[in-house]
């Protein structure tokens, strides 16, 4: 049931709230007058759409640079198993540094304002390794170990990229306070076309209802808007892409 109800929340209650009480002085007043609310209809639900939209491209790049980056590390790991030269204790303190570096990176996306410090000095540590084992580390390999270190990197760029700069506020600003204007608009206008003998309740059922989806669509938006948090159901499971040894 829970799962129902992550779209719910006091944004959801203020839009009612704002329905009810103007379906009350709509029909109160007998407010009506003959509008299009084609043109009302475009203006919500494109820039709504939209903005859903990006949420969700972001969430796919996110995915994408996440796969990249524990696949970069899981090809490192082999690098140095696979070296001969190295002691087993070498091996050890060279994986660690991996594990190291993965839980950097779920640390760094899961706070709300992303600090790139600590995740670079895990990167770097491990160029450093490979520079102080110079002796067991051939040329060849290390070129390679930095190629994959190299997507590492970029993944780990892209996605506090994704993280830090999201869809644009202003356009949801914009959907924001249009759901919230709406139900003045849109209420005398519900009534002009409904006939006269319609029943009150089918005024204040359908512009509640209206307002609901609105909303709902709004808040679906902003929770894929942070898809590190946790939170919403549409998350992305940041300990599937958790580098282990």
């Amino acid at each position: 049931m829970n799962k129902y109800l992550q779209i719910i929340n006091a944004r959801t209650f203020q839009v009612l709230i704002i329905c009810g009480v103007t379906s009350f002085f709509v029909i109160q007043y007998q407010i009506k007058y003959n509008y299009d609310l084609t043109v009302i209809s475009i203006a919500i639900i494109f820039p709504l759409v939209f903005t859903i939209r990006a949420a969700f491209r972001r969430r796919e790049k996110a995915l994408e640079h996440l796969s990249r980056f524990k696949a970069g590390l899981v090809i490192v790991q082999q690098c140095f198993l696979k070296n001969k030269k190295m002691d087993d204790v070498k091996k050890a303190a060279a994986q660690e540094l991996l594990v190291k570096t993965s839980d950097s990176m779920i640390r760094t996306l899961s706070k709300k304002t992303p600090d790139r410090t600590e995740l670079h000095g895990q990167v770097g540590a491990i160029f450093q390794f490979v520079q102080n084992n110079k002796e067991e580390i051939k040329a060849s390999e290390a070129l390679k170990i930095f190629r994959f270190m190299k997507d590492v990197e970029s993944a780990t760029e892209n996605l506090i990229a994704i993280d830090s700069h999201r869809t644009p506020i202003s356009l949801r600003a914009y959907c924001q306070i249009f759901i919230y204007v709406f139900p003045l608009i849109y209420t005398p206008a519900l009534l002009h076309r409904l006939e006269h003998h319609s029943p009150d309740w089918i005024v204040y059922s359908l512009s509640m209802i209206t307002g609901f989806i609105l909303i709902s669509l709004f808040n679906v938006q902003d929770e894929m808007e942070h898809p590190f948090d946790q939170h919403g159901l549409d998350d992305i499971k940041l300990e599937e892409f958790r580098f282990t040894r």
